[in-house]
């Protein structure tokens, strides 16, 4: 399988914060990898330097071989007009840890707006691929709904729902359930899975540890802006090489 995401020596500081400290990772097309670690790891910052929402200080992020954010001339990089990062994104879906539907929005106008809006696809074809979408996610009958009349699981859902709407080479989920009651958790990890069977490409930031060990190709262990282990779930899970890892897992397991 070729490399769909390509992250190498990635650095990242907030004033003298040193968030990200040389991240090297790469993600096949097709696989799903997950991110484990402590809060403030720097696992969200990592996500939000793929497609752009921070910028890198140094290093380069590609995916699907095109260079994130950035062109390259020579060996300096010059930072893309904000219109072609745009067009970057539409191409990297993001699911949010606190939704960030439009309130003022049915749920089919919120999965609607960003092919309409973004890609220009006239609305009447945005709105059959839509409903298909919600129907994909359990939420057909939730359509003329507003998001203040959802549970959280639904409105991630919907979420999801909208994110598949731009037919994203790569999904990004930061944290997808942490904003949920227990109960509602298994119906949003359950379109999670159902993605995974179909062969999307995914990096999720998450404490699920089942779902880890369940779905993903790869599991990622960061700890104070690095990465301490990766490899196989039965590997990092199960049978850690590093101190840091056993100490973590020893905590949420």
């Amino acid at each position: 399988m070729s490399v769909m995401v390509d992250i190498r020596s990635v650095h990242k500081s907030f004033g003298s914060l040193e968030v990200l400290k040389g991240i090297d990772l790469s993600v096949r097309a097709g696989e799903v990898t997950v991110v484990l670690g402590p809060s403030g790891s720097g696992k969200s910052t990592l996500l939000r330097t793929v497609n752009h929402l921070e910028k890198v200080d140094r290093g380069a992020i590609s995916v699907d071989g095109e260079l994130i954010g950035y062109r390259r001339s020579g060996d300096r990089l010059y930072e893309l007009p904000e219109r072609e990062v745009l067009r970057q994104r539409t191409r990297i879906g993001f699911v949010f840890q606190n939704f960030h539907l439009f309130p003022h929005l049915t749920v089919l106008d919120n999965v609607v707006e960003a092919p309409v809006s973004a890609l220009k696809r006239p609305r009447g074809q945005a709105v059959e691929a839509a409903r298909r979408l919600l129907e994909r996610v359990g939420l057909a009958e939730k359509a003329d709904a507003y998001p203040r009349q959802l549970s959280g699981g639904q409105q991630q859902r919907v979420a999801i729902a909208r994110a598949l709407a731009l037919e994203p080479r790569l999904l990004l989920f930061d944290e997808p359930t942490s904003a949920l009651d227990p109960e509602l958790v298994g119906e949003v990890l359950d379109v999670m899975r159902d993605l995974a069977g179909q062969g999307t490409t995914m990096i999720v930031v998450t404490h699920e540890i089942g779902f880890a060990r369940e779905v993903a190709d790869t599991v990622v262990f960061m700890d104070d802006g690095r990465i301490v282990e990766q490899g196989p779930p039965g590997d990092v899970l199960d049978r850690p090489r590093e101190e840091r890892t056993k100490a973590f897992l020893s905590k949420v397991l």
